[in-house]
């Protein structure tokens, strides 16, 4: 038997974790094991309700305000002890965040073979994002295996001296996720959304969060979007806004009070999904969204000066709008005037897989240990 430890602790890792966890315990001579750190606690706990996962170990190690090297010294501490108990063949990390990095230097300091799943992502600003883009750097130097989304991802590796025998292509395991919990009749608990005219009216979805936005570049977009809804009669927008009391700050000032932009409380994956499914396209400075839109047929404009995602804007599924006040409002406006713009992007092929990564992974795990 391969036994094989997933290590997670945030909703986004939980999200495309889960289908990778699934397809681990469905596949023959591995045995899996689940340990978070819930360096997010509420929100990680939500998904593996959703997802039925049932963790083997829990370090539960969210405290409020924390640091990120709190969070990464408690995560290494605690693992110790986990690994050693437990002596896997391999662990499992995805991404970027402080959980993926810590586990990833931990197995490397127990002697344990590191798989990353979601490698080879790139923005080549060691502050853009923040502190995502040195992680997902450092658990490259870490990994003995990388299982790449795109092809893309694939050369990025390539061309940091990694084996191209240790690298496989998978696809994103989002799309996995994503299948699986979208319902043509899905009802929303929170019921603004259920009286919303979908058919009739062009509803925008928005997320903006990043630490590198707050201040002028939050206040930019806002801005904007204020302005596209008062100019098109026919357009809703539905943000669901982050805890950050300064994004909601911000959100209060510019986009409170009209009846056809709804504020409203984060939402939990299942719904935020069906709701991707549902509106007319998408505005947001989140990654993992920038692969989900296009696999549900929706133009993604992305509120970020850059992103690890470039394949997204080759295959025209994505357009980089930036914090820029005055080309976002062109953007957005050019696809609400122009059919001819959106459909391009919205027919364009996603580059992102076709929901069987998991699979993928299962039998790349399975291939490298048979031929140790």
């Amino acid at each position: 038997m391969i036994k094989v430890m997933s290590i997670f602790g945030t909703r986004p890792e939980a999200i495309k974790m889960a289908p990778v966890v699934k397809a681990l315990e469905r596949a023959e001579g591995i045995e899996s094991v689940v340990c978070v750190t819930a360096q997010h606690r509420e929100m990680l706990d939500q998904v593996l309700t959703l997802f039925d996962i049932q963790p083997d170990h829990d370090l539960n190690i969210m405290k409020s305000g924390q640091s990120l090297s709190e969070i990464t010294a408690r995560v290494l501490l605690g693992l110790e002890a986990v690994m050693k108990e437990e002596k896997p063949d391999l662990v499992l990390v995805h991404g970027d965040t402080s959980t993926t990095f810590s586990a990833a230097l931990a197995a490397f300091y127990n002697g344990i073979k590191v798989g990353h799943v979601e490698a080879g992502l790139r923005s080549y600003d060691k502050l853009s994002p923040f502190p995502e883009e040195i992680n997902r750097s450092l658990v490259g130097r870490l990994a003995d295996l990388h299982f790449a989304p795109t092809q893309g991802n694939y050369k990025n590796l390539i061309s940091e001296h990694i084996k191209k025998e240790a690298i496989c292509i998978t696809g994103n395991t989002v799309i996995d996720a994503l299948y699986d919990v979208i319902e043509e009749t899905y009802t929303f608990e929170q019921d603004v959304l259920n009286h919303i005219d979908y058919a009739n009216r062009r509803v925008i979805f928005m997320t903006a969060h990043r630490r590198e936005n707050l201040g002028e570049p939050m206040e930019n977009i806002f801005s904007a979007v204020r302005h596209i809804v008062d100019h098109n009669e026919d357009v809703e927008v539905v943000f669901p806004m982050h805890l950050n009391p300064k994004v909601r700050e911000v959100a209060y000032k510019h986009l409170e009070g009209h009846n056809r932009i709804h504020l409203i409380d984060p939402l939990e994956y299942k719904p935020s999904a069906n709701l991707m499914k549902r509106c007319y396209l998408i505005l947001t400075d989140s990654g993992g969204i920038q692969e989900e839109g296009p696999s549900l047929g929706k133009p993604v404009v992305v509120l970020r000066r850059e992103t690890e995602r470039p394949e997204a804007v080759e295959a025209g599924t994505v357009r980089m709008a930036g914090v820029d006040r005055n080309r976002i409002i062109d953007i957005v406006q050019t696809l609400l005037s122009d059919y001819s713009a959106y459909e391009a992007m919205a027919g364009a092929v996603n580059p992102y897989g076709d929901g069987t990564a998991s699979e993928q992974i299962v039998q790349a795990i399975q291939r490298f240990f048979d031929g140790m």
